[in-house]
């Protein structure tokens, strides 16, 4: 296997490609990407195949999703497209016999969207016919596959009703949600949608011990450009109590909770009420070398023990910003602190033109 299907946010596929690029190159690896402008998806050849790159994929930070390609399928016949695709694998070598499922998965596009529904109802008959022929395991009678069987996933990409690539998960990297997407609710009190991208990161960015670690009934926080207070409804709802720093206006019922207070300062000038807090959460439209910076003096003053926060993107050389961010980030934290931090970053479903970073103390 020498390519990698790997999906992104519609108009990132170029930066996906020049990070790709870097984190094999890094591996003194080769290869080139193809795409088509706000596809929302990527093909990228691997020319050495004697190295394992695997490891470097998993902490890719504008891609959704990724696996390994086998084949391009013509879907011809549009009574039965299932059976184009039991014939292709029939026709197609696969590393392994059987796998776990098969995940139908479409472009996160507006052209993609009409694939949505068509590819949810496709899964369910083209699940069975799978089994049917042993390529996906077969459940026993509680629904359950059984474990001892190798973990790999099917994918199928519909590029449109026509046309679909198929290959492989890649069991480190691959998410088996479909595009890689994990689906939120908008929670109907929260005073802004701004919310989502901190329950996005808090839930696929931490893992449940660290989380455990953070949040807890009585710990504290610094919100700042909290307004109208999206990242704070998440703290609040997490049973922390927040300093909110913004000069515009926080929801009324967040400070009606008892658990916020509101100081109307400069993000960049403000130091904890109480010396120090649990976690450091950020959001403000500013240069991203700035809150760099920012990040960087409440973490090596102590200020704070943790800090999630987002990178608004420039226009252009979006890879080469975020990578001279966590460059600097990393450089700065290892030398003007004792404790070590872990540092991860990711372009989330929810956000836009930023990126999420986490880091945590470990």
């Amino acid at each position: 296997m020498t390519s990698l299907v790997a999906l992104c946010r519609s108009g990132y596929e170029a930066v996906l490609v020049d990070e790709i690029t870097h984190r094999l190159a890094e591996l003194n690896v080769s290869g080139y990407g193809q795409f088509s402008k706000a596809s929302a998806w990527v093909l990228f050849h691997i020319l050495d195949t004697n190295v394992d790159v695997t490891a470097c994929l998993k902490s890719l930070i504008f891609c959704r999703q990724i696996w390994w390609k086998h084949c391009e399928i013509s879907l011809e016949n549009k009574q039965d497209r299932v059976s184009d695709v039991v014939y292709q694998l029939r026709e197609t070598p696969l590393p392994q016999k059987i796998f776990k499922d098969i995940i139908v998965e479409h472009p996160d596009t507006e052209d993609g969207k009409t694939l949505a529904k068509f590819a949810r109802k496709f899964t369910v008959p083209l699940r069975q016919a799978l089994r049917n022929i042993e390529v996906l395991a077969k459940r026993d009678k509680a629904n359950r596959t059984n474990s001892s069987l190798p973990q790999h996933h099917l994918h199928l990409l519909m590029l449109n009703f026509d046309t679909a690539l198929l290959g492989e998960s890649i069991p480190s990297a691959s998410k088996i949600e479909s595009g890689g997407i994990t689906r939120l609710k908008f929670p109907p009190n929260a005073p802004s949608r701004s919310t989502l991208k901190l329950e996005d990161a808090v839930n696929t960015m931490l893992t449940l011990s660290e989380q455990q670690r953070i949040f807890y009934s009585g710990a504290n926080a610094v919100d700042l450009g909290a307004c109208p207070g999206g990242w704070t409804y998440q703290l609040v709802q997490r049973g922390m109590h927040v300093e909110a720093i913004d000069n515009g206006k926080i929801d009324e019922s967040l400070m009606a909770t008892g658990q916020v207070q509101h100081f109307n300062a400069d993000g960049f000038t403000y130091t904890p009420a109480y010396g120090h807090v649990t976690l450091l959460v950020c959001d403000m439209i500013e240069k991203p070398d700035r809150v760099t910076e920012l990040m960087i003096k409440w973490l090596a003053n102590g200020w704070a023990d943790h800090a999630i926060f987002n990178l608004k993107l420039p226009m252009k050389q979006r890879f080469d910003t975020v990578q001279r961010c966590l460059d600097i980030l990393r450089q700065s934290l290892r030398e003007k602190r004792e404790r070590s931090f872990r540092i991860a970053a990711k372009h989330l479903y929810h956000d836009r033109d930023e990126v999420t970073v986490v880091v945590i103390a470990k």
